[in-house]
């Protein structure tokens, strides 16, 4: 394997092979680049008219940070169709594995032969073979995550990769002369993502990066490249606190009176957070029409949002509120202020009912400071969960090309999320996108937790986040434990048990719970807390299920996550499931349980200590 450059500019020749169409690589372009220099921490190409392609290497402990950079030293404008933040060559692999995503389905394992993905070589090499996936809009785990491991049987070697681009990206697999593979990741090029990037003379470029790790197993790398992750995770959320959502107690209609009496039960129950979810705003019960002006519905909180925020921190815990900041909808009176909007090809961009603002405009970055910012301190929130329900597509105006218009407006957002965090010192901040669909590793690095799901109260919430340990920290993996009076016992287990997985975050009938039922959840609490530090630092070691489906999981699953000497355990039953007796390491013993494993969608977790 060996880390090369790999970049398209306009005009020049694209590769054969039948390629053309599907790949942007082995073009004209690099063939008239040179390697100039190589150093432990970078290779300088140049070609003749003097552009400087530096792929830089950085290595961290178990995993190497890779980037592009470009440099126009010639006499004249040039054009980008592609540039890859990575490329690696002669890549050996039999096995492909990807991770898939939709909305409350996210993190699905898909592990492909190359005989499946029909990328065995032709018979005399003159047919490029070619695998090209990624996702195009600003909802960057929409179908794929930015992630891809390539397994090589032979040698029992797995080489990982995850890329930090939160707009439109791609990468590719492909082979041509022989079965070794060209590997490659970025920005969407101009074929998959309509990116082009024009370059002045002497203006440079720089393309997101990408992390690279190799191991023995798929989980081994994993763990690497989650590790290599460096949340900017705020002081107030530096223990794994719990949250209480109250978006499925109030289904969008919060107010005062049901905030009070939130507050009141959860009193002494050692919840750090509560947050006012949707519908605080605007004076209709529709709210999901009225995004955009954040005015407080006067009915639902009279005296503003601040006496909420005041009695929250009367009882101990900490205010969260609920924005999305980045976009209006048909009921806002700024739903028509067009000049303030993101175009495409000169039209306003229309989503259903839902438009967005300009992120680079500086009359927009002003409004949302008042309207976001300024609330958040006068009313001392010291919680804010973003949320974000659509994509732009495949790309806008404001850039050299519809891609990079895009590229530039999410870059935008990322510097809005920067600016609170600077204005609001020690504000926790909740990554959201109708739940998992901003879960890319350059979003995560700017936010405390994230919503993990939008699946609320369904029976895959287990496998959802059980397969997410291997894109993002568990530690910040806020998932739903939703209670509702009718619960069993055995649904109770199921649903905190499932948290064990992450961050726990309550919600539900609260105050209609029985004395019983409030005795589990606060057995479960506790256990939580005496797994907060495996949860957080430990490595999964083992994440096996046998179930194909989320809407109807059958079989089991269990998961083991270790920090040094001691373990946990969490086995879910799912339908026609059949009783497990987790094999614990020789010479260990359990020392806390907490569940009953004992039918069908039950579950049990124990910790032991070696």
């Amino acid at each position: 394997m060996e880390l090369i450059a790999e970049i398209k500019l306009e005009g020049d020749g694209y590769a054969g092979g039948f390629s053309c169409g599907l790949s942007m690589c082995r073009s004209k372009t690099i063939e008239n680049f040179k390697k100039v220099n190589e150093t432990e921490t970078k290779i300088c190409y140049e070609n003749a008219e003097g552009v400087l392609l530096t792929v830089y290497k950085q290595k961290e402990n178990e995993v190497m940070h890779v980037w592009t950079e470009i440099e126009n030293h010639s006499a004249d404008e040039i054009t980008m169709e592609m540039l890859a933040s990575f490329a690696l060559k002669n890549v050996v692999a039999d096995k492909i594995h990807r991770i898939q995503s939709f909305w409350s389905a996210e993190g699905r394992l898909r592990t492909e032969t190359i005989e499946e993905l029909n990328l065995e070589c032709s018979w005399n090499g003159c047919a490029t073979r070619i695998e090209k996936f990624g996702n195009v809009g600003s909802m960057p785990v929409r179908k794929y995550f930015p992630f891809l491991a390539l397994e090589d049987s032979t040698t029992g070697t797995v080489l990982g990769i995850q890329l930090y681009c939160a707009s439109s990206w791609q990468m590719e697999i492909s082979c041509k002369e022989d079965q070794n593979f060209l590997v490659t990741g970025g920005i969407a090029d101009g074929d998959f993502g309509q990116w082009k990037k024009k370059l002045l003379p002497e203006e440079k470029f720089i393309t997101p990066k990408a992390i690279i790790a190799q191991g023995s197993s798929l989980e081994e790398v994993c763990d690497s490249l989650v590790k290599a992750q460096h949340p900017m995770i705020s002081s107030v959320d530096s223990y794994m606190g719990i949250a209480f959502n109250e978006y499925c107690t109030t289904w969008g209609n919060p107010s005062i009176e049901n905030v009070k009496k939130i507050c009141d039960q959860l009193v002494g129950k050692g919840i750090q957070y509560l947050v006012i979810d949707s519908g605080w705003y605007g004076n209709s019960e529709r709210w999901w029409d009225l995004i955009g002006d954040w005015e407080v519905n006067r009915e639902k909180f009279p005296n503003g949002l601040k006496e909420a925020a005041d009695y929250i921190r009367s009882k101990g815990m900490v205010p969260g509120l609920w924005f999305e900041i980045e976009s209006v909808t048909e009921g806002s009176r700024y739903y028509e202020a067009k000049e303030h909007l993101i175009h495409k090809d000169g039209e306003v961009l229309s989503i259903a009912n839902r438009r967005f603002w300009d992120m680079e405009d500086s009359w927009v970055i002003s409004y949302l400071s008042q309207k976001v910012i300024m609330v958040l301190k006068e009313c001392g929130f010291g919680y804010l969960k973003i949320d974000y329900n659509d994509t732009i597509g495949m790309g806008c105006d404001g850039g050299d090309s519809l891609g990079d218009g895009l590229y530039r407006k999410v870059e935008a957002s990322r510097r809005f999320f920067d600016k609170i965090r600077q204005e609001v010192p020690g504000i926790v901040i909740e990554n959201c996108s109708s739940g998992g669909h901003r879960l890319e590793p350059s979003m995560m690095q700017l936010v405390s937790q994230a919503s993990f799901s939008d699946a609320h109260e369904t029976k895959a919430i287990p496998l959802i986040a059980a397969n997410l340990h291997r894109v993002i920290r568990p530690e910040q993996s806020q998932i739903w434990v939703v209670l509702r009076a009718g619960d069993s016992d055995e649904r109770i287990y199921y649903s905190l048990i499932s948290a064990f997985l992450g961050r726990m975050c309550l919600s539900g009938d609260i105050y209609e719970l029985s004395k019983e039922q409030w005795r589990l959840v606060e057995e479960g609490i506790e256990f939580y807390r005496q797994v907060s530090e495996i949860i957080r630092n430990g490595k999964t070691v083992l994440n096996q299920s046998n179930t194909t489906g989320y809407n109807y999981p059958k079989g089991e699953q269990m998961v083991i996550r270790e920090w040094k000497n001691y373990g946990l355990v969490v086995l879910h039953r799912f339908e026609n499931s059949k009783e497990v007796t987790p094999l614990f390491p020789v010479g260990s013993r359990i020392i806390a349980e907490y569940g009953r494993a004992n039918q069908d969608f039950s579950a049990k977790a124990w910790i032991y200590e070696k």
